[in-house]
C-alpha cells in the first residue's frame, strides 16, 4: 500500500553513546546506586532502562547523599555545580559531550578576551544553563526566534556561540540578524551546531519533499528531535509528528498517505525505530528504503574517571 523512507544517519550520536556507556560502566564497576544529575540524555526510554538497572536520576546535587557517586549528564554543567559536588564530598564523573565542552571553552575564551558572549539558544535548556555558568556576568542568551530582543551597544565587543542542538538554518538566520545590528560580531572558531544534529537535519530535509508524512522518534524534551520535525516541515513535508514511542503513533495520520519518512533524534535507541517500522508494516507500509545522507564514524573515549 505504501512505502517508508528511512533517514540515515538517525538515532544515537557519539556523545549520547558515550554518556549512556558512562552510566552503564559506573554501574558495572561500582554497583547501584549511581546517581545522575538530570537526565543523562533526553530520552524517556533510556532513562527508564537505566533506572531499572540501578541509576537514580536527580534534579540537583542536594538530593545525592554525601560521598555517593554522581554522573553529570551529556548536556554539561556549570563550574558551580562541579564545585558543589567537591564541597559535598561527592565522587563525580563528567559525561558532558565533548562538543558541548568545546562551546564551554569558547565561552571562557571570549569572556577572558573582554567580549560579551552572545549565546543563541533556549534559556531553559540544560546545555545553555551550563554554558552560561562559564561566564555568567558576560553571557547573554538569545532565543533564535527573537534575536532583536538583545540589547547591547551597537559597537560592543561581542562574539556569538550557540546551543549545539539547534537547527542550522535558524542559527544562521539569527546570526545574520544579529550581525546587522552588531557588525563587529565575532564568529566562533567552528560551527557550534553539532555534526550529529546537522547530519540528521540534512538527512530528513533531503527526503521530506518525497513524503506525505514524516514521523520522528524522540522525547518531547529533546531539542534536536523537535528540530527534526521542524526541518522536515520547512523542507516540504505536508505533515510531521514527534513521537516518544510507537504507542503515540496514530493510524489517522496515515489516511491518504503513500510515503512515510522516518527518523530519530540523537538520543533515541534504534529499537524504538524498529518498533515504529513494525507498526507501519502491519498497516501496509512494509516497503522500507534507507536514504543515506552521510556515514558517521566519530567516536568519543569514555571520561578519564572511568576509562576501561
Amino acid at each position: 500500500m505504501g512505502r517508508v523512507l528511512l533517514a540515515a544517519p538517525r538515532g544515537y550520536c557519539a556523545g549520547v553513546e558515550r554518556a549512556i556507556a558512562t552510566v552503564e560502566e559506573a554501574l558495572r564497576r561500582h554497583g547501584p546506586p549511581v546517581y545522575v544529575r538530570k537526565q543523562i540524555v533526553h530520552n524517556t526510554s533510556v532513562v527508564a532502562d537505566l533506572t531499572r538497572r540501578g541509576a537514580i536520576f536527580v534534579e540537583e546535587l542536594a538530593e545525592v547523599p554525601e560521598g555517593a557517586l554522581v554522573v553529570f549528564s551529556a548536556h554539561g554543567v556549570a563550574p558551580s555545580v562541579k564545585r558543589e559536588a567537591a564541597e559535598r564530598g561527592l565522587r563525580s564523573i563528567d559525561a558532558t559531550c565533548p562538543l558541548v565542552t568545546k562551546v564551554h571553552r569558547e565561552a571562557v575564551r571570549l569572556a577572558e578576551s573582554g567580549h560579551e558572549v552572545i549565546l543563541i539558544g533556549h534559556a531553559e535548556h540544560e546545555e545553555v544553563e551550563g554554558t552560561v555558568g562559564e561566564a555568567p556576568d558576560r553571557t547573554h542568551v538569545v532565543d533564535p526566534a527573537r534575536p532583536d530582543e538583545l540589547v547591547l551597544p551597537r559597537h560592543a565587543k561581542a562574539g556569538w556561540l550557540s546551543q549545539t542542538t539547534l537547527s542550522v538554518d535558524e542559527t544562521l538566520a539569527a546570526v545574520a540578524r544579529l550581525r546587522e545590528r552588531y557588525p563587529g560580531l565575532a564568529d566562533p572558531p567552528s560551527d557550534d551546531v553539532c555534526y550529529a544534529s546537522q547530519n540528521r537535519q540534512e538527512a530528513i530535509a533531503g527526503l521530506a519533499p518525497s513524503c506525505d508524512l514524516v514521523l520522528v522518534v524522540g522525547s518531547p524534551n529533546s531539542s534536536n528531535s523537535r528540530r527534526l520535525v521542524e526541518v522536515a516541515l520547512s523542507a516540504g513535508a505536508p505533515a510531521g509528528h514527534l513521537i516518544d514511542t510507537v504507542a503515540e503513533a496514530d493510524e489517522a495520520w496515515l489516511e491518504d498517505v503513500a510515503t512515510v519518512g522516518v527518523s530519530a533524534g540523537a538520543s533515541v535507541p534504534e529499537y524504538l525505530v524498529a518498533e515504529l517500522l513494525e507498526w507501519l508494516a502491519a498497516r501496509g507500509y512494509a516497503d522500507v528504503e534507507t536514504v543515506t545522507r552521510t556515514q558517521e564514524t566519530l567516536t568519543f573515549a569514555l571520561p578519564r574517571e572511568i576509562q576501561r
